[in-house]
């Protein structure tokens, strides 16, 4: 069966769902200290305490475990903000103070966010659902800054422009092509999209 046509997996039970998390937890912590190298698949279960053959029920790769491990991630930052919402004036500014704070989070692992980043360059077709999840994650980071529920398509795809402005710049960071000041005015000016894209108030 091709990946399109993957079938949606059933919802895990509670059981299911802690292991789970101790798997991404485990991911987390080895690639912290030692990259994407760090992270192998027999480690990993035996941190997170449970059979080889099991993790492989769930990921079936280490770029799948990495990629996923980047969904965990996000989805915890996307609570952060939801709890101390971005300050700024229009919705570039917070957008751009949003990326920025994640970005910081990520500065703070460097290891594991060059061990997720890497997940996501080498992910193929077979790793596309949890591939579309970060893009989607994402969205709604940017979106819920924005304040949009109901965003135009111009405004979409001003957010995917964003959204790939943000990953090539934490990978030249990660690389060491680009400082932090670097990173800072390159968001700044994509953000500056959302202003362009926004529709005129009524007069």
């Amino acid at each position: 069966m091709t990946a399109e046509a993957r079938p949606a997996s059933p919802p895990l039970t509670e059981r299911q769902e802690a292991r789970r998390r101790r798997i991404l937890h485990a991911s987390a912590q080895l690639a912290s200290k030692g990259g994407f190298e760090a992270v192998q698949m027999r480690e990993v279960a035996e941190a997170a305490g449970v059979a080889l053959g099991t993790l492989y029920r769930y990921f079936p790769s280490k770029v799948h475990l990495l990629v996923a491990t980047m969904q965990d991630q996000l989805q915890h930052m996307h609570g952060t903000l939801r709890k101390r919402p971005p300050a700024g004036a229009d919705a570039a500014d917070r957008v751009a103070d949003t990326l920025m704070r994640a970005f910081r989070a990520l500065q703070r692992e460097p290891h594991l966010a060059d061990a997720m980043v890497r997940a996501l360059t080498f992910a193929d077709r077979s790793v596309s659902p949890e591939v579309d999840t970060v893009s989607r994650l994402t969205t709604a980071i940017i979106l819920d800054s924005m304040g949009l529920e109901n965003p135009t398509p111009e405004q979409l795809s001003a957010v995917r422009v964003i959204e790939h402005t943000w990953h090539s710049a934490l990978i030249t960071w990660l690389s060491g092509r680009a400082s932090i000041a670097q990173v800072k005015i390159d968001i700044e000016t994509v953000c500056r999209l959302i202003d362009v894209t926004s529709p005129d108030p009524p007069r």
